[in-house]
Parts: C-alpha cells; structure tokens; sequence
C-alpha cells in the first residue's frame, strides 16, 4: 500500500514557550524517536508487547522491588484505578487539601472510583506523621468512612519536595496504622532530581506510585507502579475504568526512553534549574513575594495586578490564589534565554 507524505505546516508558533505548565512543552526528540522505533510490523495488543515486558523489568530495577506495572492514558486515570485498587467499597483516601486527586481531578476518584477523600489543610502541600495520626486512625464506626490509604504527592501541587526522612515518617505511621500509602508522581523525576537521590529513595516505601511521564516529555501515558503484591486487582480495573490501551507499546515505548536511561533525571534536573534561575531573578522585585520554597520546576509567588498583567501579554501563567499568587512552571524545554526574557520584561516594568 503506497502513503503519500503530506507536508503540514504547524498551528502555533513552535518557537513559544510559556511558563504555564509543563503540559505545554511538546515531546522529547528521544521520546519521538522511541515512538517510531517502536512502530511498524505486529505485536500481542493489549500489553503482550516486549515493550511492556521490558518496562516491567526496568521499573523493578528502578524501584528496588519486583513492580507489577501498568500503562495507563493519563495521570487522572493511574490515581483513580490505583486508590480503587487498594481499597475496600467502604474506605477512604487522606490526602493534602492542594493534593491533585482533590482539586484538579474533577471528582474523579469520588464520582468513577468511588472512594471517599478525607483532604486535610497543609502549609506546604505536604502531609506529616502526625496528621496521618489523627485522621488516619480505624474508628470502626459504620457511620463514618473508614481510611485506608494515605495519599501522597511527590513532589507537590505547591512545588515542594517531601525530604527523604520526611516522607519515610509520613510512610511508616501509615503503615504502622495499617494503612497503604499511595504516591502521586507526576513529578517524582523533579522530586528525586532536587534531592539528588533515586526513585526508590524519593518515593521512600509506597505501596503504589503513579508515575508521570507526559510532563517530562512523552506524548500521552503515565504507569501505575504496584509494589506491594496484595494490591492484585489492577489489571481488572484498568479495563473498567477505560484505561487499558489496546496498542500499549507505544506508551511503554515513551516510558522506557525516559526511564530505561537517565534522561528521566536529565530533563527534571533542566526544569528544575530553570525555575531556580526563574526564582533567583524574580527575588527582590517591588512587589514580588515568594509563597513556597522553589525545590523543583515550579515557582510560586505574588506579582502585583499590573506587573501579572504585562507579562501576560506575552507568556501565559496561571493564577494560584487570592492576594495575586501565580504559578510559574518550567519545563524539559524552557531554556535560560527563556527565563531571562521574563525576568528582563518583570525587571524592567517592575523599577520603570
């Protein structure tokens, strides 16, 4: 069967980065060209693909335990498939009130998984012993939703790491409560990046860690990392949950390039610098007040009204909270003549 190539010009200025979020950065040249190897000729649907097998095997080896693995499409579908997957009809999820599954999923563990979140105010986005403590205790009342995992994200929606011994304490009072812990890593990468540390020790013991990968530079796909052998009905709930894709190599494939390797650390690494630079330059402007400890690709800060609204003239960015607090994200692909072109603009405005 003969194709004609098709020559398409692209919709958008290819040369545009924004600091929005690192959704907005397109895919990774090495995650492409794994794509393309990865195509052509017939392999088992479904995840009987060597692809698949392969990341199996690199994610145990990452992970310093055998890992059952699991593509899935997205991040939303890794967290609701995996909480449902680690709890009785009846249990309940802890989570950080900031945390991902509690404000930026739609209801989507309640409403397609129907697990009940218990979301507990942090500073910081980060939950503590203490706080797993107090809300993660069985009451054994049949009036009362009975918590049965602790969920976690490493790094957070506020842009701050859990250090290794802060995150294995929040680890072992759950377990010592009999709870399982559930690890949203959709930045696990920037996390291990900025503490200089591996996967194993940045997630620090969960049960089940749902691993991002599109915000690091793949196309589509996340996998959900089954740890603990107990949690045995994944395999069955990805398909309820719509979540099981038939040509599955070509998400292990952009998997396995990111992570197979080190271009999981090298690219988190970047955005993480990158915001570094991004917080350095912004520091002392009139007006601009930091939020949070910048740790890994994500700056949060206040910008006056006026300032906020000349840089978005030109770079997009999203507001965070009242009182003027933005989120400024760097990606794989932001560069320094990037972040300098935004802080040239803010300085300049900010002392005209």
């Amino acid at each position: 069967m003969r194709v004609t190539s098709i020559d398409h010009a692209p919709l958008h200025d290819a040369a545009r980065h924004d600091f929005g979020s690192d959704n907005y950065a397109g895919a990774h040249p090495e995650v492409l060209a794994a794509l393309a190897a990865a195509n052509g000729g017939h392999v088992t649907a479904y995840g009987g693909d060597p692809y698949t097998a392969r990341l199996g095997e690199v994610l145990s080896e990452r992970f310093g335990r055998p890992a059952q693995v699991f593509p899935v499409f997205n991040g939303t579908g890794a967290n609701v498939v995996g909480l449902q997957a680690m709890l009785p009809r009846w249990g309940a999820v802890l989570c950080a009130e900031t945390a991902h599954i509690n404000t930026d999923e739609n209801g989507a563990p309640e409403r397609v998984g129907g697990v009940k979140l218990v979301a507990v105010p942090t500073p910081d986005g980060k939950l503590t012993p203490d706080l797993v403590a107090r809300h993660g205790r069985s009451l054994h009342d049949e009036h009362r939703a009975e918590v049965g995992v602790v969920s976690v994200t490493q790094s957070t929606e506020l842009g701050t790491a859990y250090s290794v011994a802060e995150l294995a304490a929040v680890v072992g009072q759950a377990h010592e409560l009999g709870l399982r812990v559930h690890l949203d890593g959709s930045r696990l990468a920037n996390a291990a990046a900025s503490l200089g540390v591996d996967l194993a020790t940045a997630a620090a013991g969960a049960d089940v860690i749902s691993l991002g990968a599109t915000k690091l530079g793949a196309v589509f796909g996340e996998a959900l990392v089954v740890l603990d052998p107990s949690v045995d009905s994944v395999r069955y709930l990805r398909k309820v949950d719509t979540q099981l894709a038939s040509k599955m190599r070509f998400a292990s494939a952009q998997l396995l390039a990111l992570y197979e390797g080190d271009l999981w650390r090298r690219l988190a690494g970047h955005a993480n610098a990158m915001a570094a630079r991004l917080r350095a330059g912004l520091d002392g402007l009139p007006g601009v007040e930091p939020t949070q400890a910048t740790q890994v690709n994500a700056v949060f800060t206040r910008l006056p009204a006026d300032l906020a609204a000349h840089l978005r003239e030109r770079w997009r960015f999203y507001d965070w909270a009242d009182g003027g607090e933005v989120r400024l994200m760097c990606a794989w692909d932001t560069t320094e003549a990037d972040v300098d072109a935004f802080v040239a603009a803010a300085r300049a405005f900010a002392t005209r």
